[in-house]
């Protein structure tokens, strides 16, 4: 019962939030609510016993992705004036979307409650049940191979990012390292005596 009721009131907050996120004319506001939407999503994943999803949802996207994005945000001088005049442009798409968004969910609550054997409950786990443990022995022995190859993938676009950003341009200036550390004091400083003067 009182799960229930805390899922409830979660929900509404998250609910919340993210209609704050579209409505809100300030982009600074927009992204304080969508990390309040992004923690809250957080807090249903460790009800719902997916505590290692919801230590990601706040590590990754709270912690990095929407703080970086708030900075962006912050130093963008960004004409809010200008935004909001596309706002009833794409307003009828917005609303299509949703209603398949709400549909979609409401089709899976319909589906849990036809018995099913597909969309049966999930029985509780135990009390000493690591979902972080499952997921690792789970990624580190039967999906290794694609585990790997992803961190390759990621890798070799770091790479071609730096390779792509790095690239000679005509009119950019770049440092030589080898020609700065053999220049002598001789090449650059030169000692002039003179005679000392009276005011």
């Amino acid at each position: 019962m009182f799960e229930l009721i805390f899922f409830g009131m979660y929900a509404f907050v998250l609910l919340a939030a993210a209609v704050g996120v579209i409505a809100s004319r300030n982009p600074v506001h927009s992204a304080m609510f969508l990390v309040l939407a992004f923690v809250t999503s957080a807090v249903l994943w460790l009800m719902l016993e997916a505590e290692f999803l919801g230590i990601v949802l706040v590590l990754v996207y709270v912690g990095a992705v929407m703080v970086l994005f708030l900075f962006v945000v912050m130093m963008l001088d960004i004409n809010s004036d200008t935004l909001r005049q596309g706002f009833l442009t794409y307003a009828p798409i917005g609303i299509i979307v949703a209603v398949v968004a709400v549909a979609q969910i409401w089709s899976v609550v319909w589906l849990r409650d036809q018995g099913l054997p597909a969309a049966a409950r999930i029985e509780p786990a135990a009390a000493d049940f690591s979902n972080t443990a499952e997921l690792g022995a789970v990624l580190y022995t039967e999906y290794v191979y694609p585990f790997e190859l992803a961190a390759f993938v990621l890798l070799l676009a770091i790479v071609a990012a730096i390779v792509l950003t790095m690239r000679k341009r005509p009119n950019l200036k770049q440092q030589d390292i080898s020609k700065q550390v053999a220049v002598k004091r001789a090449d650059r400083v030169r000692i002039v005596k003179m005679d000392a003067e009276r005011d």
